[in-house]
């Protein structure tokens, strides 16, 4: 069983062009869409809504900046700061050029830092190569969660 990616997107459009982009990709992993950094907290730390999710770490979170309840830098701050999610692969994908935005993610642990392009072709080309590459081609951790088991 593959492992899911994890989108969170707040933007309507831009949550559309990732997931066509991904479709495009021919990428087999589900892919779990939330809305909010909360909800992708929730998500990740399996509480809330999302308390009986099955076990097991997202193969990568596609993590948007600008975030409505916890800010893109707070789930990541939070990610590197908890046990069973530190090694987690983390990519913002966000608008903002800002150098600041760019310095603190990478300060926090982020593994990549993707300005959404512009163009729909070049967006489409560069969601699916984050996702070829962080689903399929990246090599976890030894003893990270794999397809949902935890390996002792």
């Amino acid at each position: 069983m593959l492992k899911p990616i994890l989108l969170v997107e707040d933007d309507k459009r831009d949550l559309e062009l990732t997931l066509v982009a991904l479709e495009r990709s021919q990428l087999a992993n589900d892919v779990i869409v939330v809305r909010d950094g909360a909800a992708a907290l929730d998500y990740l730390k399996r509480e809330g809504d999302y308390a009986s999710r099955p076990e097991g770490n997202p193969a990568v979170v596609l993590l948007d900046l600008k975030l409505p309840k916890v800010n893109g830098l707070e789930v990541l701050k939070t990610v590197r700061a908890t046990d069973t999610l530190r090694s987690m692969p983390v990519v913002m994908l966000t608008s903002s050029h800002e150098e600041s935005d760019v310095l603190r993610s990478y300060e926090l642990g982020v593994n990549a830092y993707v300005v959404k392009p512009v163009e729909f072709k070049e967006f489409v080309a560069a969601i699916a190569d984050l996702g070829v590459f962080w689903a399929v081609l990246n090599e976890p951790p030894p003893g990270s969660l794999k397809a949902g088991r935890r390996h002792a």
